[in-house]
């Protein structure tokens, strides 16, 4: 009977053995893998008998570790006896009271808390840190609380036959595998009769193939889905007035998005538009805000913050028929670079990519909102989808869009839509409702290509960018 190298060493190792987990035969990766596809062909010549189980595995999320280092929320408030509800952080508000009062650590007196019991060896803690030895309830408590991701791993079992272990007797010395093919061993014949790592390889050039980047990549698709339902793109620069960038969208000039700490702000002041469309944003903002609105910090000058700014100059545009309602309304989309004044870290960047998105029409509805985010995503490949309330200062209703990710078992916030608010689009095209939307477009890239840092796209990385597809999505 012909053996492989690598069914050799199963069967030697498995001897006598009994039932083995053949990833436990040995500490390589790479020879792991080769065990496994040995295994099976054992399996066919009838010299062993293999049981494949699926097991569950338990990973901490990033909020997870957070909570591990910082303590959990409701350990947190079990500390803060005699402190009133409104002092706790978002978090221990949200999170840690509701979780403190039902393990009756706490009660609510006054608005305040009266600690009632010290926790002491957390079992949720516990088990957090160590999900393998965690019981079954704990396990779902915290994966139910987003804090564990639960995956399912397939170990393989391994025994050999009363012909296998026949087989194994017989097995004599074997010769040592030659992992790289020389030019010396192939011009001096020494290749002959040797044992090749199924890895073997020959010195060759590495060739540099020229490729789109993954993000133009990424680009290229949304726009293909975005004509393909009927929108038409937006185009604009990415120096942008303060007037289109946050008047025109309602924000108020004090606030706090405006600061130095949120914006860069450019030499030299921009144009305003005209008058008459200056005069409505003056007037909607001393009306709905109660302040004297001033030109001079409208015409200063930013990196754009949204591509929303180039949604309002195309709301400004709209022609008279739509103005009055007797269109059939306009559905634009912009795929844009985008600029906050942020600390970097694996999830934010200080430029990055949105994705815009507005359909004015006055037969529009909430409903219609929903259902273009679902088809977009569900084009994109994200079956699963869900929305949350949200507060944005310039759409009302508002609501945040995560999508479930199934490489890690979690959702994910990827944007945030709405109502533009009446005083907002009245002055600029005096068309309401007008739906709309920002995403993200690098955190949906992360989830598609496995990435943990959001950095990866911009570090210019050659083996990363080597190893990204060529072709078409």
């Amino acid at each position: 009977m012909i053996l492989h190298r690598q069914e050799k060493i199963l069967l030697k190792r498995l001897r006598g053995a009994g039932k083995k987990n053949v990833d436990g035969l040995s500490a390589e990766a790479g020879e792991r893998d080769a065990f496994r596809r040995a295994a099976l062909w054992l399996q066919e010549k009838g010299l062993a008998e293999v049981e494949e189980r699926a097991e569950k595995e338990y990973r901490r999320s990033a909020e997870c570790e957070r909570f591990l280092k910082e303590g959990f929320p409701e350990v947190r408030v079990a500390g803060r006896d005699g402190k009133a509800i409104g002092e706790l952080g978002e978090e221990e508000k949200k999170i840690g009271v509701m979780w403190a009062k039902r393990n009756g650590w706490i009660a609510i007196e006054g608005g305040k808390i009266k600690a009632l019991k010290r926790p002491a060896d957390y079992a949720l803690e516990k088990a957090a840190r160590s999900p393998e030895k965690a019981g079954k309830n704990e396990l779902e408590t915290l994966a139910g609380r987003g804090l564990l991701v639960e995956s399912e791993h397939r170990s393989m079992l391994i025994s050999l036959t009363k012909k296998g272990e026949e087989e194994a007797k017989g097995i004599g010395e074997i010769k040592e595998e030659i992992g790289e093919l020389t030019h010396e061993m192939i011009t001096s014949g020494k290749w002959k009769g040797a044992e090749f790592s199924p890895y073997a390889a020959a010195p060759a050039a590495d060739e540099h193939l020229g490729k789109r980047h993954p993000i133009t990549r990424m680009t290229d698709r949304i726009r293909q889905i975005f004509i393909e339902m009927g929108f038409e793109e937006m185009e604009g620069g990415m120096l942008e007035s303060a007037f289109w960038n946050f008047d025109a969208l309602f924000q108020p000039q004090d606030h706090p998005a405006r600061d130095l700490a949120d914006t860069f702000y450019m030499e030299g002041k921009s144009e305003l538009p005209e008058k008459k469309i200056v005069d409505k944003v003056k007037a909607s903002h001393e009306e709905g805000w109660k302040y004297p609105w001033s030109a001079e910090e409208a015409r200063k000058t930013v990196l754009r913050t949204h591509t929303t700014a180039v949604s309002a100059r195309y709301l400004a545009k709209l022609d008279e028929t739509l103005r009055k309602g007797g269109g059939e309304g306009k559905k634009y989309f912009c795929v844009g670079r985008v600029f906050r004044n942020e600390a970097t870290d694996f999830k934010h960047l200080a430029e990055f990519h949105q994705v815009e998105g507005i359909v004015a029409w006055d037969g529009a509805n909430f409903r219609h909102l929903l259902g273009l985010l679902k088809e977009f995503y569900r084009r994109l490949g994200f079956e699963k989808i869900r929305f949350r309330p949200s507060y944005f200062p310039y759409t009302e209703p508002s609501l945040e869009i995560e999508v479930f990710f199934e490489g890690r078992k979690e959702w994910m916030e990827l944007g945030g839509a709405g109502i533009f608010r009446p005083e907002m689009t009245k002055p600029l095209c005096g068309v309401y409702p007008v739906l709309a939307w920002g995403l993200s477009l690098e955190r949906p890239m992360m989830l598609m290509e496995g990435l943990e840092d959001i950095r990866t796209f911009y570090k210019n990385d050659l083996d990363w960018l080597k190893g990204s597809k060529i072709g078409k999505d």
